[in-house]
């Protein structure tokens, strides 16, 4: 079977605008949670979120092209050039026609959508921006990345609430391993911290005002953020043949579906995705030395996680580094598992696990391998990064040092 490989890895989100400076907040447990900076924010009941701070398009895009994208498309704009840089892919003639995208988005263009509604409903307009459309799409990021790479390949979008990333990275895996790409890109990315999207969340009373604590006795519910970030999938005897830096193997991938309620998660969804992650890697449990969580920060979501860790890997659990990074970048619904895939990649490159920040008080369902008080060094050969949505749908990314 053919082998997948990590060549380039971008990201633009709270903790930082790029890779490096994503893993070195990662690694320090930098909290990016803060009080919210958007119009409106008086009349929301939840007014912190982890927004990207100081990110102007204007100088990062031509003039021309700003019309055409909503803040989402500028994040994975930001991150897929970042990775592509990283790299050191050419799409020639050949390459672009065995290269494409596929991104998890869960929003659309939250932020045009907003404004939209705002010029119709509120201001009395009888139109809209001409590109409202273009603009708010779910697949318009994946658009703009084949045009500005001239990727011919396959190319699509995945929206499955919380894991629309980890599906995406699983299908470009798929393409690559089943021979139908030599390079996708694939990531995902996320612009929901507008006026609508937060009072939309506020709606499901999931929300804390303090802050995310996962797997902590005193969570109170999940904090939004927002952002981006896409890697290069592939073949792995191509990256050999020229030459490229390996950052880790995608080694396997699962998805399940709990058939059950569409807010409450599954004990055996979330436990059947991470045992089939492992036998399509071809690892054993024991293999496991962390396991980037889920960890929302809400009463059900962090005690089912932790019921389904203990179900796969026993008492190998009690060994097993477990954090949650939604408690320093927030939950950035359908971007978040690609975030969180950077903090996988510094265990298995850097022997360093990112904290569970904010964690004040050990709870007895949450009786995990949670790391706390700062990060931890520790040898990691394989990892896990686990996504559940809502819908019951869940993903589960195994990786490997290469």
């Amino acid at each position: 079977m053919t082998r997948v490989v990590i060549t380039g890895a971008g990201t633009i989100n709270p903790l930082g605008h790029d890779v490096a400076s994503t893993r070195a907040a990662m690694k320090s447990g930098t909290i990016a949670i803060g009080p919210l900076e958007l119009e409106d924010v008086e009349r929301l009941t939840v007014r912190i979120g982890a927004q990207v701070q100081g990110f102007d398009p204007a100088t990062r895009f031509a003039p021309q092209s700003l019309s055409l994208y909503d803040r989402f498309t500028h994040f994975a704009l930001v991150a897929a050039r970042e990775a592509i840089g990283q790299a050191g892919l050419s799409f020639d003639d050949d390459l672009s026609r065995r290269a494409g995208v596929v991104l998890g988005n869960s929003g659309g263009g939250m932020q045009t959508q907003d404004d939209a509604f705002r010029a119709v409903y509120q201001g009395g307009k009888t139109r809209v921006h001409p590109f409202t459309v273009p603009r708010l799409m779910s697949n318009a990021p994946t658009a703009h990345l084949s045009m500005e790479f001239g990727l011919r390949g396959p190319s699509f979008s995945v929206s499955s609430a919380c894991a629309s990333s980890n599906h995406a990275m699983a299908q470009a895996a798929a393409m690559v391993r089943e021979g139908l790409a030599d390079v996708m890109l694939t990531g995902g990315t996320e612009a929901m911290l507008t006026f609508g999207g937060i009072k939309a969340w506020e709606g499901l009373r999931v929300m804390s005002q303090t802050g995310c604590r996962a797997f902590c006795a005193t969570r109170d519910g999940m904090v939004q953020g927002e952002g981006a970030a896409v890697f290069v999938f592939e073949n792995y005897d191509h990256a050999r043949a020229r030459g490229a830096t390996i950052l880790a193997e995608v080694a396997g991938a699962a998805m399940t579906s709990d058939a059950g309620d569409i807010v409450m998660p599954s004990q055996d969804g979330a436990g059947s995705a991470m045992a089939r992650a492992l036998q399509n890697a071809g690892i054993a449990p024991s293999d496991v030395g962390y396991i980037n969580a889920h960890g929302t920060g809400t009463r059900a979501n962090d005690k089912v996680e932790t019921a389904a860790i203990r179900s796969v890997f026993g008492r190998l659990a009690d060994d097993i580094a477990v954090s949650s990074t939604k408690t320093m970048h927030g939950h950035l619904v359908g971007a978040t598992g690609a975030v969180e895939l950077i903090a996988c990649l510094i265990a298995l490159d850097e022997g360093v696990i990112a904290p569970n920040a904010g964690w004040r008080e050990h709870d007895p369902d949450c009786d995990l391998n949670i790391v706390t008080g700062g990060a931890r060094q520790a040898k990691v050969t394989a990892t896990l990064s686990n996504a559940f949505a809502f819908g019951g749908m869940n993903a589960v990314l195994a990786l490997t040092r290469a």
